[in-house]
């Protein structure tokens, strides 16, 4: 259980590169690994097997020599009292007599004349249970270590054994491992690095899409003319990369043909509300002067004509602010430049709450201003807009008595305005599209508040900050809405 735990937590390879080249190695591994255990067993069993056959061959002429008594040094010659000839040094031999150890002689390697081997009771026992069946049996013996032991049972009824000891079978399958190890983990070492290659040689077409993918991701598709980059490197179709690179290509073709399409219409309706709201202005122009005009008749005039004149002037005042709006708008689209000088960012928002005081007393208004001056680069006229749209928007969609709060501060080389109110708040379903164009909350808006305005407001604070290279965001909760502005400073001297 804790190895498969631990096995859970390494680290994983995640890219596919990587996968491919891990799982090469370990199928190779387990290969390498199958391959060395099956070579050991079988030298093992070879060789153990030689090892039988050589103690069949002897026989058990050294065990049942045994059967004579003690050994004198004359023994080594094979007389009567222990037939030691032809038998390979360190070759064991027993005799057993109903169970217990009559006699045990070991041949040593030199030219000690001494057979005799010391067993313990732990061996006696291990010799008393090996089975008389002919065949070779892996003990080990304390006194001596482990041994291939045959074991007969003799004409006398008793139990002969005779064996050789593993030592030169066991050194020949450690050096096969240490081998084996040796030479699989070179081979592992060179199929891996081998293997690193060949796989990256083969994934360099998809490592190519990639890329391509990756340029593409990074690159501003929301509006504007947009060039995609070149496209991926076609391979070789019968494969699955060559496949897949051929589709991403008929993709790009087909995204770059939207945006192109989009694009166009794009310009297409920016040229148009451009040209429309240039050529709205002198008429709609036109009908205010008439209707002023009008009014400025000295005959009496029917109440009813007098407030359909009225009510003409305003509306066409009205559409006339609309006008410009959207010519404003089709400019900062085209992406033509505004004015760019210091601009004293304290002043303008002194003049600016000024002028929401004055046209919305019912109101509280707050101001928390910075010591020092706060300076910006841009259009005085367009952040004067900036400023008169938020405070328009949180005097028009507020009751009468929220307090509105103006602050301004600097955080390192930014201006930060806020623009905070107590007011119900903006609801969450327009929040999102909150500075898109004609987005209107009706339910939010003052009832003295004529038609409300044409939802253009807040769209021009996003369209001339961002001209500015500032960023405008909005954060609101009931009770509690923020407009956050922020542009770059100008350091002052």
């Amino acid at each position: 259980m804790n190895l498969l735990r631990r096995l859970r937590h390494l680290p994983r390879p995640r890219t596919l590169r990587a996968r491919l080249i891990t799982g090469l190695v370990v199928l190779l591994a387990v290969s390498c690994a199958a391959v060395g255990v099956a070579a050991v067993i079988e030298l093992n069993g070879f060789l153990t097997g030689r090892l039988d056959q050589q103690l069949q061959q002897t026989g058990a002429s050294f065990p049942e020599s045994l059967e004579h008594g003690q050994f004198r040094p004359s023994d080594r010659d094979g007389d009567e009292h222990g037939d030691t000839r032809r038998q390979a040094a360190g070759t064991f031999g027993a005799r057993l007599v109903k169970g217990q150890v009559t006699n045990a002689a070991l041949i040593p390697a030199d030219d000690d004349p001494d057979l005799t081997v010391g067993l313990t009771a732990r061996d006696r026992a291990a010799l008393a249970e090996l089975p008389a069946d002919g065949r070779g049996h892996s003990v080990r013996l304390a006194s001596i270590g482990g041994y291939r032991l045959l074991a007969w049972t003799g004409r006398d009824g008793d139990v002969l054994i005779i064996g050789l000891p593993l030592e030169p079978v066991r050194a020949a399958v450690h050096r096969l491992e240490l081998v084996s190890a040796a030479v699989f983990g070179l081979a592992l070492a060179v199929a891996g690095v081998a293997g690193a290659l060949w796989v990256r040689w083969s994934l360099r077409p998809l490592s190519r899409v990639a890329d391509t993918a990756t340029r593409v991701s990074e690159l501003p598709l929301a509006s504007g003319e947009v060039a995609l980059p070149p496209r991926a490197p076609e391979s070789d179709p019968r494969t699955e990369v060559g496949r897949m690179a051929t589709a991403f290509n008929r993709m790009l073709r087909h995204v770059e043909d939207a945006l192109t399409k989009r694009h166009a219409s794009e310009e297409r309706l920016r040229t148009f509300a451009a040209d429309a709201s240039h050529e709205l202005r002198t008429p709609v122009a036109s009908v205010r002067g008439h209707a002023e005009l009008a009014l400025l008749h000295p005959g009496p005039v029917p109440p009813e004509i007098t407030r359909a004149l009225q009510r003409i002037t305003a509306e066409s005042s009205r559409m006339g602010e609309m006008v410009d709006d959207l010519l404003l708008l089709a400019r900062l689209d085209a992406g033509r430049p505004l004015e760019s000088q210091p601009v004293d960012f304290t002043h303008l928002i002194l003049d600016a709450v000024t002028d929401a005081r004055a046209a919305g007393p019912d109101h509280r208004w707050t101001l928390d201003l910075p010591e020092e001056p706060v300076t910006v680069t841009g259009d005085t006229h367009r952040l004067h807009q900036v400023l008169a749209n938020l405070l328009a928007n949180a005097r028009l969609h507020t009751p009468a008595g929220t307090k509105v709060t103006v602050t301004l501060e600097t955080e390192g080389r930014t201006a930060v305005l806020r623009v905070h109110d107590d007011g119900p708040g903006v609801p969450k379903d327009i929040q999102p599209g909150v500075f898109e164009r004609f987005t209107r909350a009706e339910h939010r808006r003052r009832a003295d508040s004529p038609g409300g305005g044409a939802g253009l407001g807040l769209s021009i604070v996003a369209a001339v900050v961002e001209a500015h290279g500032g960023k405008v965001v909005l954060e609101s909760t009931p009770g509690s809405t923020t407009f956050t502005v922020r542009l770059a400073a100008t350091a002052t001297a």
